[in-house]
Formats: C-alpha cells, sequence, structure tokens
C-alpha cells in the first residue's frame, strides 16, 4: 500500500546539564581516551532528579511548535517510545496529552527501546495510510541516566538523556514515506535488557535490579551482521540501491558499531549522521536528535532520501527510507 502520510515538522530537546568523560573519569576508572576510542562519545546530557520523560518530551513539542507554527488541537494520536517512562502507568503519552491540552486523541507508549523511534513513525504511516488517522505525534525519549549504574563503567559512559519529536500528517500527493523492514530476535534478548520483575530471560539467570545490563559484544555482533542486510532488504522492495539514499541515520549506539555497518554495507561514512558525539547513546531519541541535527546545520535539502535505521534491546530492529519533504 502506498503511504498516504508526510513528515510535517520537528522539534528536539537536551537537558543541560552535561557531563563529560572527564567528569567520568571522577566516578569510575576510565579515561577520556578510553571512551572516545571505543564508542566516539564525548558528553552526554543529563536530566535533573525531578526531570522525567514527560517533560522532555514537552519540551521537544514545543520546540517543534515555536519552530514550525503547528497548531496540534486536533492531532489524533500521541505516540510515545520510551524505556523510561515517568511511572509504570500512566504512559508519557498521557502525561504528554494533558500538558498539551489536546482533547480528542488516542495516547499510548511504545516499548521498542533503540528502534522506537523508527516504529513509532512506522505505526503513524500505516495508521494514518489506512484512513484510521489523520495527525499523529511520534516522539522518541528517555532519560536513560535514571536507569544506569554509575558504578559499571561498561554502561555508564555511554548513556545520555534527550527526546525528539516529529509531526506526520495525512498528505495522498507528497507522502513522506518510501520502504520499511522490521524483525526481530527475541532469542537474544538477555544481552541488553533492564529488568525490576523477573529474574529470568530466554531460561537465563538476569540480574534483577533497575538497571540497564548490556553484553556490549553480542549487540555488536548482531548489529553489524544483521543491520546490513537489514538496509539491502529495505531498498530492495521498493527497487531503490544505496546511490539512492542521500542520508544514513542508524541508532547511535556506539561510532565504531556504526562505521563497521556503513563498511559492511557499502555506505560513506561521509553521509552518516549521528547524535552520540554530544549526546550519548539516548536510545529512542538517537534518530530524532541525528535527524534535527542535520536540518539545523542545512545539511539535509528538500526531497533527501534518508535511510533511517534504529536497532537495539529485543533484540529489534526497523528501518524506514524516507523522503525528506517536510513544511519549510
Amino acid at each position: 500500500m502506498d503511504s498516504k502520510a508526510r513528515i510535517t515538522a520537528i522539534g528536539t530537546y537536551v537537558p543541560e546539564k552535561i557531563l563529560t568523560n572527564f567528569d567520568l573519569e571522577k566516578i569510575v576508572e576510565t579515561s577520556d581516551e578510553w571512551i572516545v576510542q571505543r564508542s566516539g562519545i564525548k558528553e552526554r546530557r543529563i536530566a535533573e532528579e525531578t526531570e522525567h520523560t514527560s517533560d522532555l518530551s514537552y519540551k521537544a513539542v514545543q520546540d517543534l511548535i515555536e519552530r514550525y507554527g503547528k497548531d496540534l488541537e486536533d492531532v489524533d494520536l500521541i505516540i510515545v517510545s520510551t524505556i523510561t517512562p515517568d511511572y509504570r502507568t500512566p504512559s508519557v503519552a498521557s502525561n504528554l496529552q494533558a500538558r498539551l491540552g489536546i482533547r480528542n486523541t488516542g495516547a499510548i507508549d511504545v516499548n521498542a527501546a533503540c528502534a522506537g523511534f523508527t516504529y513509532g513513525l512506522h505505526l503513524a504511516n500505516g495508521l494514518i495510510t489506512s484512513g484510521l488517522h489523520k495527525k499523529v505525534l511520534v516522539i522518541g525519549a528517555e532519560t536513560l541516566s535514571k536507569i544506569t549504574d554509575f558504578t559499571d563503567r561498561t554502561t555508564c559512559v555511554l548513556f545520555g538523556d534527550g527526546a525528539g519529536a516529529v509531526l506526520v500528517e495525512y498528505d495522498e500527493k507528497k507522502p513522506s514515506f518510501l520502504s520499511a523492514h522490521l524483525s526481530s530476535e527475541g532469542e537474544g534478548g538477555q544481552h541488553l535488557y533492564c529488568s525490576s520483575l523477573s529474574t529470568q530471560l530466554n531460561g537465563l539467570e538476569i540480574k534483577n535490579n533497575d538497571f540497564i545490563v548490556q553484553n556490549g559484544r553480542e549487540v555488536y555482533k548482531w548489529a553489524v551482521k544483521t543491520v546490513p542486510k537489514g538496509m539491502n532488504t529495505l531498498l530492495e522492495k521498493k527497487s531503490f540501491q544505496l546511490r539512492d539514499v542521500d542520508w544514513f541515520i542508524p541508532h547511535s549506539a556506539n561510532l565504531r558499531m556504526i562505521e563497521s555497518i556503513c563498511e559492511k554495507s557499502g555506505f560513506s561514512i561521509n553521509h552518516t549522521l549521528y547524535s552520540l558525539t554530544q549526546y550519548g547513546n539516548t536510545s529512542s531519541a538517537t534518530i530524532p536528535l541525528a535527524l534535527d541535527n542535520g536540518v539545523r546545520d542545512q545539511k539535509i535539502k528538500h526531497n533527501d532520501k534518508i535511510l533511517l535505521y534504529g536497532f537495539g534491546g529485543g533484540l529489534t530492529q526497523a528501518g524506514l527510507l524516507i523522503n525528506w519533504n517536510m513544511d519549510m
């Protein structure tokens, strides 16, 4: 089914507090050189104790409104992708709906970890194209610092906080969405998780401590092996080739991982956008943050073809090829 949905606006927000690699040297046994060499991350943003995912989401939407003058009163669905909700219930989307004062709208949270933003966009496109909705707000937002163990040097150097929001509207004549590819390998879920309830995953004992636990080596191997294949599958669905893609925006987990994915896929790292250098790994927020940086820096031009690719916890992935024809 051909898409009838278009991305018409974007907004982002990151907390004011900066945590540099040099700051981390005072907390755990690490160094700026070690962190940059292994991840490419130089600093990350950290939410205040009283600042939560719904707060970051709200400020990202406010940025969208201020920059594009959008009226959101007729938004009929809010989708928030996050693994760090303010509460188990109510949802971040419901909190956001209340703060925005939008009355006639649905509100749901999506948990697909680092693939969450692309999953949210895919859902918005499907619901609008099917005719069920007309105007959907999609947000990827995280306060990962609240579930990070700052005594574990293998994880605390990676994660940060941030949010990005886009507005997706019905547009039969100028749709943004060209192709999609989704997949999941749940049998690898124990390599990246955060549990406060179960002590087992896939029959294996896991930590029950409210913190992110990651087997970086296994996640790296999985991503470098599967993402290039998924990119090809995504493009082949609509007879596109890599040379037709202007920008690649993968999940910003680790710069070395992104470099390996580019090398194996044959796509130029020079046309790859990422947000990890200044913001770290912000899970659901990495792709919208990188996308908006490209917009603000005027790298992304009207009608550019952009390949968005989220991957991570699950283990799950979701890629989208979009035409960047947003309202200017």
